[in-house]
């Protein structure tokens, strides 16, 4: 029987990011004869411990080098560099091995935000990830994401027929304003659940305290658990961000709320449920500033979230 093919796949953050390296994991374990390893940062170590495509996974807290000597002895055939950055390229460098990294679109990216011109190809990062694998005759299976849940997972006592609303965000200007939010959760005739970190717990008690429908879960559950709750969900509000792409590997119906950022940057829901809606306000001057976001806007206005409709959030 001939050796497996030895990989190593890297992707050091962050949760959205990780989990949309899933279909690429996947396809090289369906696909060929590969032994699938990962490396990620240790705080992420629970979103692949779990995937049944990954044959091993290593972690470091920030520096490199303190794994480099483990990886030099499991002798890779090949790297594949889903992060391409300065930490990957002294990686590929120490390894001295076979390596492919994906489009990362920075000058695109830069034209788009600084100059507002489009030159974006409209390719999902997640076809630009399995780019970097094409040379091993391997094809997208256009299965979506997969994010896997465990007995630990399941939460308990959880309403009938709900909407969960992730209402946090790593930046600022990825996130709608309290006030906004509040006016949403009054739409549709269901319950909600808020989900997001303990950083937004402030947040979510005053969405609480201002409407009838509304429960707080944020901060009380860990990424594993708001993934059940977003999975059981009738449908789902998100920022771009990492729960987004949950919900898009769960197939759900998700209403993403788009302020700095834009859809084409290539990172909208992959193969989500066909009804999703993109929510967001064309023909800003000003829009994207960002490629990843701020902790104000830059302009003072905020237009891209306080503009945003409410009425776009239909009840069902």
């Amino acid at each position: 029987m001939q050796k497996p093919l030895k990989i190593l796949v890297v992707r050091f953050s962050s949760i959205g990011d990780i989990v949309l390296t899933t279909p690429v994991v996947r396809v090289l374990k369906k696909q060929i004869n590969a032994e699938v390893h990962f490396l990620s940062f240790s705080k992420y170590s629970n979103l692949l411990l779990d995937n049944p495509y990954i044959d091993k996974v290593y972690t470091i807290d920030e520096n490199i080098n303190e794994i480099i000597p483990v990886l030099i002895k499991e002798k890779f055939d090949l790297l594949i560099d889903l992060h391409h950055n300065i930490r990957t390229q002294l990686l590929k460098q120490k390894l001295g091995i076979p390596s492919k990294s994906f489009r990362k679109l920075n000058v695109q990216k830069w034209l788009m935000t600084t100059f507002k011109i489009n030159l974006l190809p409209k390719i999902h990062i997640v076809d630009r990830y399995l780019e970097t694998i094409k040379h091993l005759g391997i094809t997208n299976d256009n299965l979506g994401l997969d994010f896997f849940l465990t007995d630990e997972d399941k939460v308990e006592n959880l309403p009938n027929d709900y909407v969960a609303f992730a209402i946090g965000g790593k930046h600022k200007t990825k996130i709608l304003p309290t006030e906004k939010i509040i006016s949403i959760c009054n739409k549709p005739n269901k319950q909600i659940i808020l989900i997001g970190g303990k950083e937004d717990l402030e947040a979510a008690e005053k969405i609480v305290a201002a409407t009838s429908n509304t429960q707080n879960a944020c901060g009380k559950y860990s990424i594993g658990q708001s993934a059940f709750i977003i999975k059981n969900a009738r449908y789902v509000i998100t920022h771009d961000t990492g729960m987004m792409h949950i919900a898009a590997a769960f197939k759900k119906k998700i209403y993403s709320v788009w302020g700095n950022t834009i859809p084409d940057f290539g990172m909208t829901p992959y193969l989500a449920d066909d009804k999703s809606k993109i929510i967001e306000v064309k023909n800003l001057s000003c829009r994207p500033c960002t490629k990843i976001g701020f902790e104000k806007c830059p302009k003072g206005h905020f237009d891209c979230m306080q503009k945003i409709d409410e009425n776009l959030f239909l009840s069902e």
